[in-house]
């Protein structure tokens, strides 16, 4: 009966070790995304000792009242597919680098497989089609194939 006992015991310690072992892991994983998703949103960075601030451009998701931008700025449309891999290779290569996106220049990223009104008036056929657009939401050009962020903005007009 004792060793029933003492193996139950053991039993309950090592899962609870192991559970707190797991969540310690995911606390600290949850810090760091946090940690990143702040410097993301954030994209502030001072210049040398100087107190002048340079605020880099932005990606983020799609809403039509963000095409304003353009109007000061350059708009892109991305679409994106999350199945694509060279979609994915860009929007990684962007991610990484959000902190170099020209200050003038918006990234919206589409999902490619649920926008079809816009696939349909931009004519695009295909994912990761790039669009530029005007703050009325014209196009002004269309391009594909951009493997990284520094193609990408060598291709905006």
């Amino acid at each position: 009966m004792n060793k029933i006992i003492l193996g139950l015991v053991a039993f309950v310690v090592i899962a609870g070790a192991s559970y707190a072992s797991l969540n310690t892991k995911e606390d600290g994983m949850m810090d760091k995304e946090t940690s990143e998703s702040s410097v993301v949103e954030d994209k502030e960075q001072m210049v040398g000792e100087d107190t002048t601030m340079i605020k880099s451009g932005s990606y983020e998701v799609y809403a039509p009242e963000k095409l304003a931008r353009a109007e000061t700025g350059d708009v892109v449309l991305f679409f994106h597919a999350s199945w694509c891999p060279t979609c994915r290779a860009l929007n990684s290569d962007i991610e990484k680098n959000l902190e170099t996106i020209p200050s003038d220049v918006s990234i919206l990223k589409l999902d490619y497989d649920t926008e079809t009104e816009l696939k349909k008036k931009y004519g695009v056929t295909y994912q990761h089609t790039l669009v530029q657009v005007d703050a009325g939401g014209a196009l002004i050009k269309k391009w594909s194939g951009s493997p990284t962020l520094s193609s990408l903005v060598s291709e905006i007009q």
